[in-house]
Order: C-alpha cells, then sequence, then structure tokens
C-alpha cells in the first residue's frame, strides 16, 4: 500500500486530506488486547487489513500466542487462522504504532473499591499514542468513559505538542458494541456510532469501522458518542434494578416473576424483558454508570433515579447471602460450618469472566460468616477468595451439601441432578431460571 506523500508530509497550507476509503484499507493498531481488543483485531483481519496488536503485558500476548483465550468459537477460528499470517503483528513495543494509520485504543475503564472511576488505564495508553502519533493518523477511543474524555486525554495533548486535530492528526471516539460470549450479536451484525473531531475524522473513522460492522451512525461530535454509550449502559443498569424490585415483589406475594416476565413480554410495543438475578457483572453495567454519576457529583448535580438504581444493585449479592441465612435458619442451621456450593461463579453464561461476578461478593460474605464454600463451573478452573484458593468440583454432585446457591447457568451444562438433591439441602436459584427443582427458593 502506498500512500499520497503530501497527506504524511510536513503541515501545508495546502495539505491533501487523507481519502477515507484507502485510509480504511491500511494498517491498524489496536491498542489493548482484552475482550474487546482482540475480538476487534480479529474483525479487522479477517476484513483484510494489516493489524499491530499492542499490549502491555507480556502474560496477555503468550495466552494470545497459545491460544489460551475467551472467545467465540468464530473468533477462535478467526484467531487459528490468522496467528501464523504475516499481517498479524503482535507486540509489547509501542514504536510499532508509527506503522499505522489508524489507532484503536480497546484498555479497560474500571472503577475502584469506591466506586471512583479509574482512568489509569486509559490514561496511560492515550499518552503512549500521543506519543508515537504521526501526521496522517487517525486515534480512535472505543473505551466506555465520562463524557469529554476524547477532548481531554486526546484532542487536548495532540494539539499542544503541535499537531493540528483535523487537518494533521485526526480524532474520534467510537464506543464498543462487544457482548462476551454472545454469538448473536457479533461484530459484523451489530451497528456502531461514532463522533469525531470535525467532519473529516468522522469521515475516516466511519469508513475503518465499516470494515467490520453492518451500519456505522455518525455523531456531531465525539462527546455526543461518549454520551450514547453511558446511556445505553444506564438504561440497562436501570432495568436490571426494576427486574430485582419487581422480583423481590413477586416473593412477597408468593408469585414466580418468571412466567410474568414472559407473559409481559407478549406485548408487543412499550415493553422489554429484563430479568432478575443475583447481582451484576463484566466490565460495563457495574462500573459505567458510575462514570456519569462521578462527572456530575463533580458538578453538583444528582441524578437520584441513577444513583438509587446503582445501590440497588451494588447491594444485590448481600441480599442473596441474607436469603441464605434465612433459608438455612428455616430448617435450623446457621451459615457458620455449612457446607455451601456455588454453581457457576462467572458473570454471565458463556463466558469464564470473572470481572465484578457477584459470585465473587457472595462466597467471600459466605466464607467469612463461617460456611464451607465449594464452586463448580466448567469455565472457570479456579475461584480466589480471600486468601484461600478454591478449584472447580467436577463431580458436585455425588457430594452431601447443606446449600446450593445457583449463580450462573452455562449453555449445555448438565444440572439435571438439582431435581435430584434430597430434602436435607436447599437450592437458592438466584437466576430465577431453573424448572422442575423440588427443592428450589429464589432470593
Amino acid at each position: 500500500m502506498t500512500y499520497d506523500e503530501d497527506s504524511l508530509g510536513p503541515r501545508s497550507a495546502h495539505r491533501r486530506l487523507p481519502d477515507p476509503q484507502e485510509h480504511a484499507k491500511a494498517p491498524v493498531a489496536v491498542v489493548g488486547l482484552g475482550y474487546v481488543g482482540l475480538p476487534t483485531a480479529l474483525a479487522l483481519l479477517a476484513a483484510g487489513n494489516e493489524v499491530i496488536g499492542l499490549d502491555v503485558n507480556d502474560v496477555r500476548l503468550e495466552a494470545i500466542r497459545s491460544r489460551n483465550v475467551d472467545l467465540l468459537p468464530s473468533d477462535h477460528q478467526r484467531l487459528s487462522r490468522h496467528l501464523d499470517d504475516a499481517r498479524f503483528t503482535l507486540t509489547s513495543d509501542p514504536d510499532q504504532l508509527a506503522r499505522a494509520r489508524t489507532v484503536m485504543i480497546c484498555v479497560p475503564t474500571p472503577v475502584d473499591r469506591h466506586l471512583v472511576p479509574d482512568l489509569t488505564a486509559m490514561a496511560g495508553a492515550c499518552a503512549t499514542a500521543i506519543a508515537h502519533a504521526v501526521p496522517g493518523q487517525l486515534l480512535m477511543l472505543t473505551s466506555t468513559t465520562y463524557v469529554g474524555t476524547t477532548r481531554d486525554l486526546l484532542i487536548k495533548p495532540l494539539t499542544e505538542r503541535g499537531l493540528e486535530v483535523g487537518s494533521e492528526v485526526f480524532v474520534a471516539f467510537s464506543p464498543e458494541r462487544i457482548d462476551p460470549g454472545n454469538a448473536r450479536h457479533t461484530q459484523d451484525t451489530t451497528p456502531r456510532v461514532v463522533g469525531g473531531a470535525g467532519t473529516h475524522s468522522t469521515s475516516l473513522a466511519a469508513a475503518v469501522l465499516r470494515r467490520t460492522a453492518p451500519t456505522v451512525h455518525a455523531l456531531p461530535s465525539p462527546e455526543d458518542a461518549e454520551m450514547t454509550k453511558l446511556w445505553e449502559n444506564t438504561f440497562r443498569a436501570v432495568n436490571i434494578a426494576l427486574a430485582n424490585e419487581f422480583a423481590d415483589n413477586c416473593h412477597a406475594l408468593d408469585l414466580d416473576p418468571a412466567p410474568i416476565i414472559a407473559a409481559a413480554a407478549t406485548k408487543p410495543y412499550g415493553f422489554m424483558p429484563f430479568y432478575p438475578g443475583p447481582g451484576v457483572g463484566g466490565h460495563c453495567i457495574p462500573c459505567d454508570p458510575h462514570y456519569l454519576l462521578w462527572q456530575l457529583r463533580a458538578r453538583r448535580i444528582s441524578s437520584p433515579l441513577i444513583d438509587t438504581a446503582m445501590n440497588s444493585i451494588a447491594t444485590r449479592p448481600s441480599q442473596v447471602v441474607r436469603r441464605a441465612r434465612e433459608v438455612l435458619a428455616d430448617r435450623g442451621l446457621s451459615l457458620s460450618g455449612a457446607k455451601v456450593l456455588m454453581v457457576g461463579v462467572a458473570y454471565k453464561p458463556g463466558v469464564a469472566d470473572l470481572r465484578e461476578s457477584p459470585a465473587l461478593e457472595i462466597t467471600e460474605q459466605l466464607a467469612a460468616a463461617g460456611a464451607k464454600v465449594h464452586f463448580t463451573d466448567p469455565l472457570v478452573p479456579v475461584l480466589e477468595v480471600g486468601d484461600v484458593q478454591l478449584t472447580s468440583e467436577t463431580v458436585p454432585e455425588f457430594e452431601t451439601w447443606d446449600l446450593i446457591v445457583v449463580h450462573t447457568l452455562h449453555p449445555d451444562t448438565e444440572l439435571g441432578w438439582l431435581a435430584e438433591v434430597p430434602d436435607s439441602c436447599t437450592v437458592l436459584d438466584a437466576t430465577y431460571r431453573l424448572d422442575g427443582v423440588p427443592a428450589r427458593v429464589v432470593p
């Protein structure tokens, strides 16, 4: 691939702006090869781009090289096809970024234990991209964050470095929309939104995104795109909190929420089904709304509905533990000394991801109360509980348990044995999805 020298050379009053279609076919660097970055890199490889995969974690790079990563089967196939492809570079060397025409930043944006945004990884990745930026490049941020991040961490520093944003380098924000473990919503079937720093930044970013997405919806600015992602995930958080509250109301009225949700979902308009559970995990729903709340609090603006929903979500694991204590007490048992099995500990079905999983807090609280906690999960071999490392039980049906807490129902996992547990055991179904289990209770 060759490029017009005028688009890469020194600043000129007659600089020719890069052609979006040619730019989209050029090498792309993906900074951060986690659950977003690696599938993004593989999708771009499948589209025909040369890809430079940059990650500061050498352990992660080795895991990718050995195919020991949590991916959809289709992405595992792509990884196997492209690992030895000369167009795919795996590296921890940031100097490689200068070879790319597009740099996509896909790093985690978690919150700390006080629910305050942790910008460490994102700030570091943006600083690296800026330090190695060259004329003609597009820098695109995809990590969910507060409104104004793209301007604060990319546009302003690039300008301070002496690079003209919109004519010499280009900047855009396009929030990732990857749903881990869900083969129904892949990158090539999910629309993307994008907002650039100027019309040409938006055009370049949209052209790159169309390589892996069916449609691209352009917005006037990076801030619009940033708020779009916060709105998407806050919408989900509020509705999950509502589903949990309705499930509690159903329990108080001796009703099962599952058939009620199914019945409400038959309405073809004005209703979208959300389901109760033991809490919310992953890097999005438990974290993203706090970026908005944090920013609003700094401006002394309240958002009481979102605040209440996030507090409800945060306390849900404790409610599961309280219910565990109650059902054991009903049988004259205490949590202290009780033998408890957690069924599924990943944050959602079909993934091995433990990030923010409610199972972590539930397990820790059970253990702190003196319970003898075990777990079984076909995708998670080891679980850290305080200073103790637990190993997944392979044949839990042959053990005698005082309480079984069903947390995650992985696809194709045989759980028929739960219907055969003796009367001396209670099954606490925190998923609200089990059928045919006589000993079943819900939170």
